[in-house]
């Protein structure tokens, strides 16, 4: 069994270890059946409270917004990218079945999974501003900028006081 799915034992500074860990760990649970992902046991968990999958790098250059999204384990026909105004919205769903058999047990594991994630752009893009690649588990869109969009950089000088 993977260690990630196994509970923490360790104290805190007053000694009682059962209670945080407990909590921890159900919060991983109902985090996991939300998503259908595991989640990262990071520090980041308990600052904020809702998981973000997939991860995404945004970058903005000076003509268009380049946008990578790790998703791995998706297919390609379970994933769906669309705008609307100036809202990129990322889909997709994620299932795996796991089955064991051995002399003394068999398991069976099933694992459903759902994101949805939107991202504010700015802008409209035209129709054909969008070129999208999905290769190894990486999405990535390159969203050209309208003139428009080019046209409304301003920068701001910020002065010490």
């Amino acid at each position: 069994m993977s260690r990630q799915f196994l509970p923490e034992l360790r104290s805190d500074a007053d000694g009682s270890s059962l209670f945080p860990s407990f909590q921890k760990e159900v919060n991983r649970l109902f985090d996991q059946f939300r998503t259908g992902f595991p989640m990262p046991d990071t520090g980041a968990q308990a600052t904020f409270a809702a998981s973000v999958f997939p991860a995404i790098d945004v970058v903005e250059k000076k003509d268009a917004v380049e946008i990578s999204a790790e998703i791995p384990g998706v297919k390609e026909e379970d994933l769906d990218a669309s705008i609307t105004g100036d809202v990129l919205t990322l889909k997709g769903e994620k299932s795996a079945d796991h089955e064991v058999t051995e002399d003394n047990y068999h398991l069976i594991e099933r694992r459903y999974g759902s994101f949805r994630r939107q991202i504010p752009l700015g802008f409209s893009p035209e129709n054909g501003a969008v070129e999208a690649k999905f290769t190894d588990g990486i999405l990535k869109l390159r969203i050209a900028k309208p003139a428009a969009a080019k046209a409304d950089f301003h920068k701001i000088d910020i002065k010490k006081t």
